[in-house]
């Protein structure tokens, strides 16, 4: 499409036509007659219809990708052209009205104007074309950025449930000789589960209370294993319900603290998982604060909880993801295990 079109056509023969009263004039000096003035404004509208073509040779011959002496032969050559149409198309116009005086004296002058101002519509457009390749090498960028972001989720994703079946077969393992009803339980659980998680890779994101939904789905299966064992607690801003935050985000860590945590306690233990806003004060935007807090033997190797693979995955994932507004902190003291995530507000 010419980069003309639309609006922007009506300015371009709006400052062509203002051209026309200087070149009227100067045509008016040498020929010594006074409405050879009027003579200007067809003869620049004129051009103006001329040099608005020049777009098309500049697109068939972009600069970088065709030798420079074609381009510059090629445009100069219809410069030519294009100025000797210009000066016979004023000879013309002296020989049909009867205007005094010659217009002969004028022509080379005019010829060398029209030259000039084919060159510089030449030149305008290329700067456009150099425009237009400027921005569309930033947006195959950005879609670039975007879809090895989307690949990396994707990746994380099938990592994910992999490992959290393993898992959970595990735990069904160990129980099919120490208790088969609560395996059998389990197994019940692990497929609504499974169920429910079908389909989510296709997804960017959920809502946050649809994955409190899934994080419950699992908390419930590992409950059939550790019963009294395991006491869940959660407390939920309504407003942050309605969130979008990427499938299975809260699953890796939940599941890292019932196999760091839970699992390695004689004693009952509890997970616990917040979710509130925090509103913006000081210049600093707001942001959405979830936690996963789950009591640990502070005597037992924790570091495995630190560095495993649910803390790593949801690192990578938040930053795919959000990209740097969104920040991840571990930490632990006096037996309990904390996992800080701050999201940005405007995801």
């Amino acid at each position: 499409m010419h980069p003309l079109h639309g609006g922007k056509l009506g300015l371009y023969f709006l400052a062509w036509f203002v051209l026309g009263y200087p070149v009227g004039v100067f045509l008016s000096a040498q020929s010594h007659s006074r409405p050879t003035a009027l003579i200007g404004f067809p003869l620049c509208l004129i051009y103006a219809l001329i040099c608005f073509s020049a777009w098309y040779p500049c697109r068939a011959l972009p600069a970088g990708r065709e030798p420079l002496s074609r381009i510059l032969l090629t445009h100069l050559a219809s410069a030519a052209v294009a100025a000797a149409m210009w000066a016979g198309l004023a000879a013309a116009f002296f020989a049909v009205f009867p205007f005094s005086g010659s217009i002969t004296p004028a022509l080379p002058a005019l010829f060398a104007v029209g030259f000039v101002l084919y060159l510089l519509a030449v030149a305008s457009y290329y700067v456009v074309l150099a425009v237009e390749v400027a921005r569309q090498a930033e947006a195959r960028e950005a879609e670039a950025h975007l879809l090895a972001g989307k690949a990396e989720l994707r990746a994380l994703k099938a990592q994910i449930n992999p490992h959290f079946l393993y898992n959970s077969l595990n735990s069904i393992s160990a129980l099919t000789t120490a208790d088969p009803g609560k395996a059998r339980e389990m197994c019940v659980q692990l497929a609504g589960f499974l169920r429910r998680t079908l389909g989510m890779g296709e997804k960017s994101s959920i809502p946050l209370s649809e994955e409190l939904a899934l994080t419950r789905g699992y908390l419930n299966i590992e409950h059939v294993r550790f019963g009294a064992r395991l006491e869940v607690e959660e407390e939920i801003d309504e407003a942050c319900g309605g969130y979008p935050v990427p499938p299975l985000l809260l699953q890796p860590l939940v599941e890292n603290a019932i196999k760091h945590g839970i699992a390695n306690l004689i004693d009952p233990g509890f997970v616990r998982i917040h979710a509130q806003w925090i509103a913006a004060a000081n210049g600093h935007p707001g942001v959405m604060q979830i936690v996963v807090e789950n009591s640990f033997d502070s005597e037992g190797q924790s570091s495995r909880q630190t560095s495993g693979f649910g803390l790593a995955t949801v690192r990578k994932r938040l930053h795919a993801h959000y990209g740097p507004g969104a920040a991840l902190h571990a930490s632990s003291a006096d037996g309990v295990y904390r996992v800080e995530m701050r999201l940005p507000a405007d995801s």
